[in-house]
């Protein structure tokens, strides 16, 4: 009854520990995603975006003119002292309208790159995260195995002094224990570089200490290849922004049709008649309307700029042939990476479990008498290794599953 009672607490001390760390990678994500300054950059590149639809949807502004009779005009009516002439440009029919929908095209591109930017972000600081728990277990794991040499040396000496073993076991020992406080200086420094990018990519100036749970938690992908891979062909970030693109060019070459038509010139003149020769009281006079046409001789030019647009969307679908190929070669080693966490996840349990019952079997011996020395060495390595092993798998196996959502868009 008291194994069950020590068995649940541990399970409900594990199971806090897991759901801690996952709300503080969710705070962190949060943070980065207020915080980061190319996400800002690229948010404020779309909202720019989003600003160029009202100023192309608009007509020209229009011109008005004042002119001034050094010598006045007689007329029947009066000299002419003073014109005024207002006009107003008007495109072909549908140009204005081609013109916004280029512009909402684009800025939806720049959504989409901005939404990639996120899910790019959100990736880098899951696996700075899990490397980060990687680096912390690694100096917990290299702390115990210390402590474990440490007091097998106590036992060496003691046997050394009885002249039971050779004073080679305490040299031995000695060795190890001076490459593991090597190992662990080193881990040490790496975890304040670790936290120090981690701290950058989040943009803050606090140095803030990352907590991360004592164990790992699991998550598996709960789709199908297929589905995974049909999930980047559909929803991927890039894909998404070179379509809007492509829609954005389907415009241009309209666009271009358009310009290749008239555009119509309307407006008015006033014109300030003075007093004539006879004093007769002078009469403004309207002139309305006046009407122009633009008409689009170079038809070269024109031509010239549907070409382009024809160039661009067939170079736009090469982007995107060539975008897909590559998101499809990156998430088939992501896929790769995370079946083989999977698989050295179970492995290295198993083999953890092995080697410790091993080196138990191992110390016993040699505190009775028996002379396995090296072999205990051995094991011993064996043993740091394989839970060293299973952290990094724990952390490749969820690094993997995060750059999968990257890829996915999510």
């Amino acid at each position: 009854m008291r194994k069950i009672k020590i068995y649940i607490t541990f399970l409900l001390l594990f199971t806090s520990s897991v759901v801690l760390g996952q709300q503080e990678l969710t705070s962190y994500l949060k943070l980065g995603a207020e915080n980061n300054p190319e996400l800002k950059a690229r948010f404020n590149e779309y909202m720019a975006a989003l600003e160029v639809a009202p100023q192309v949807k608009a007509l020209p502004d229009p011109q008005l003119a004042f002119a001034y009779f050094i010598k006045p005009v007689e007329t029947r009516m009066g000299p002419q002292e003073f014109k005024f002439s207002l006009s107003q440009m008007f495109p072909w029919f549908g140009t204005l309208k081609a013109k916004e929908n280029i512009a909402v095209m684009n800025a939806k591109a720049k959504y989409e790159m901005f939404e990639d930017a996120k899910s790019r972000l959100f990736s880098d600081i899951s696996a700075n995260f899990y490397n980060i728990y990687f680096n912390k277990k690694a100096i917990s794991i290299t702390n115990d195995n210390l402590n474990i040499l440490k007091a097998f040396q106590k036992l060496a000496t003691i046997k050394v002094e009885a002249g039971l073993v050779s004073a080679v076991d305490e040299y031995r020992i000695e060795m190890e224990i001076g490459d593991l406080q090597n190992q662990l200086a080193l881990l040490k420094d790496k975890q304040q570089v670790l936290e120090v990018s981690f701290n950058n990519l989040l943009n803050t100036d606090e140095s803030i200490i990352v907590q991360t749970p004592e164990v790992l938690w699991e998550d598996d992908i709960r789709y199908t290849k297929e589905a995974l891979l049909d999930s980047v062909r559909n929803n991927n970030h890039k894909i998404l922004g070179i379509s809007l693109q492509q829609e954005s060019l389907k415009y241009k070459k309209i666009l271009a049709e358009k310009q290749g038509k008239p555009s119509f010139n309307l407006g008015l003149d006033y014109t300030i008649v003075g007093k004539g020769e006879n004093n007769l009281e002078g009469k403004d006079a309207f002139i309305f309307p006046k009407v122009g046409i633009t008409i689009p001789l170079y038809r070269n030019k024109y031509k010239a700029m549907v070409n382009e647009v024809v160039y661009l969307e067939t170079a736009k679908e090469m982007d995107k042939a060539n975008t897909m190929n590559m998101l499809e070669s990156i998430f088939e080693n992501s896929w790769k990476e995370y079946r083989d966490g999977h698989r050295r996840i179970a492995l290295y349990i198993s083999q953890l479990e092995l080697a410790n019952k091993s080196l138990n079997l191992l110390e016993t011996d040699y505190a009775t008498g028996n002379k396995h020395f090296e072999e205990i060495l051995r094991m011993e390595r064996k043993v740091l290794k394989y839970n060293l092993e299973l952290e990094k798998a724990r952390a490749d196996k969820q690094a993997a599953i995060a750059f999968i959502n990257y890829l996915m868009g999510k």
